[in-house]
């Protein structure tokens, strides 16, 4: 494809179609420190063996200190033992067809694995369609704000306050260029003093303008969130209730969200198909039921159909998108599927089947009760003692400040969870502990002492 630059007759053309002074104003949404101004300090330019030995030393810096530095992180990002059968079996050429599946007769590895993705969505949710998959939990989050917009017509969500703070950024981010800049589309819904969401708050806050409310379980606070009051009032209200789940492993022990009231359910499940890496993408998950929902559903869908002699056969069945209509009745311009990913997850609980899945949640859980009640033993107290959590939970810190304890702690060599602090201020003492199956018990025990003699007292 050639590239054909725009003149300056062109430029000036387009900025008084869209009613922009200059190309300038058009980051005006960028705040003013964060846009660089003038030329980019770059080296000069390198060979290739100069610029391969440039990256191999910056990629060196990744590494941890020893192989035997401990991580307790998760906020969004849960990591499992990823089977190396998963490698094997999503690397065959069956799989690798045309990614594009416009033309199924030369996509069906694509197609089929796509199909099966969806079908253990649906089957987690709880929901009667799932599409491909979409960027992340935070963008499918998103995504599904704008498809409650379009199906009650209404241009107000209530997000959670225990609802991931990135999430929430992200569905800003969105509706920013729908909204006026005096209209408050998207508003904060308190959480109570056991870290769920206020539900008499909830109910003040809906109107006929709400379109939807959005909650999260397990939530950012890795406490459980009881789905049916939330959506019984905001179905009350005329609203649509969206479910967020990233950490999917919850759901081999939790009801399905669509069961409990959920008319959309989104999520991430990166940590299924792969270890969490910087700058990679993720996998969303997206579910909704109806015929109604179905059609106002971004991003694609892959449906199993027979072909002229019977044989059973997959094809692209729905695709909402921009690319494919006309753009005003386009749902979104969600452009992947991330396919290899999709496949990974979709490989991993095959794998695992539904027993194997139920086993794995189990042992998640049990480590995680185990490292909370040895905290608890060492003086720790909980964030949100009454609240009842799956593999991941806050604690105070006794000296108050968990970003100076977590400083001393990976010195120690033990990364032990996420400073509240980063995202909600009030919680200086806040420390988030994430715990899964490949934590060893002297893993936990390790965890507990270096926190136990780090964490230090007021």
């Amino acid at each position: 494809m050639r590239y054909l630059p725009h003149t300056e007759s062109d430029i000036a053309r387009m900025l008084r179609v869209i009613g922009a002074e200059s190309i300038d104003s058009l980051f005006e949404a960028i705040p003013e420190p964060l846009r660089h101004q003038g030329a980019l300090d770059l080296p000069p330019a390198l060979s290739e063996g100069e610029l391969l030995r440039l990256m191999g030393e910056l990629g060196a810096k990744n590494r941890p200190p020893s192989s035997s530095h401990l991580v307790f992180t998760g906020g969004g990002v849960y990591p499992h033992h990823i089977p190396a059968a998963v490698d094997a079996l999503s690397l065959r050429g069956e799989f690798s067809t045309a990614y594009t599946p416009y033309q199924p007769e030369l996509s069906q590895g694509t197609l089929m694995g796509i199909f099966e993705f969806q079908t253990m969505v649906c089957e987690l949710f709880g929901t009667e369609f799932a599409n491909a998959s979409m960027y992340d939990g935070a963008s499918a989050t998103a995504e599904a704000v704008l498809m409650a917009r379009r199906l009650t017509r209404r241009r107000h969500a209530i997000l959670a306050h225990t609802l991931h703070p990135e999430y929430r950024q992200t569905c800003e981010t969105y509706v920013a260029g729908l909204d006026t800049a005096d209209d408050e589309s998207l508003q904060g819904c308190p959480a109570t003093p056991s870290g769920q969401i206020d539900l008499e708050a909830l109910e003040a806050a809906l109107s006929d303008e709400v379109a939807c409310v959005v909650v999260q379980t397990p939530n950012f606070f890795g406490v459980l969130e009881d789905l049916r009051p939330a959506a019984q009032l905001a179905h009350d209200a005329g609203a649509l209730l969206v479910a967020v789940v990233n950490e999917p492993l919850a759901l081999a022990l939790l009801e399905a969200p669509a069961a409990m009231g959920a008319d959309i359910v989104v999520g991430d499940g990166t940590g299924l198909c792969t270890q969490p890496t910087l700058g990679a993408p993720g996998v969303g998950l997206f579910g909704t039921s109806g015929k109604k929902a179905l059609r106002a559903m971004p991003g694609r869908l892959a449906g199993e159909t027979v072909d002229g002699q019977g044989r059973p056969g997959y094809v692209l069945t729905l695709s909402t998108r921009e690319q494919h209509i006309r753009r005003d009745k386009a749902t979104s311009n969600i452009c992947t599927n991330h396919g290899l990913y999709a496949l990974r997850f979709a490989i991993h609980l095959a794998l695992l089947g539904r027993e194997g899945f139920v086993q794995l949640a189990q042992l998640n859980l049990a480590k995680a009760t185990y490292a909370r009640e040895e905290l608890k033993a060492k003086g720790f107290s909980l964030l949100f003692p009454d609240a009842s959590h799956f593999n991941e939970f806050a604690v105070r810190v006794p000296s108050g400040d968990a970003c100076e304890v977590l400083a001393r702690t990976e010195k120690a060599g033990v990364t032990c969870g996420i400073p509240l602090a980063r995202f909600y201020p009030e919680h200086q003492d806040g420390l988030l502990i994430a715990l899964n199956e490949m934590h060893r018990r002297e893993d936990i025990d390790r965890l507990v002492h270096t926190l136990a003699t780090e964490g230090g007292q007021p």
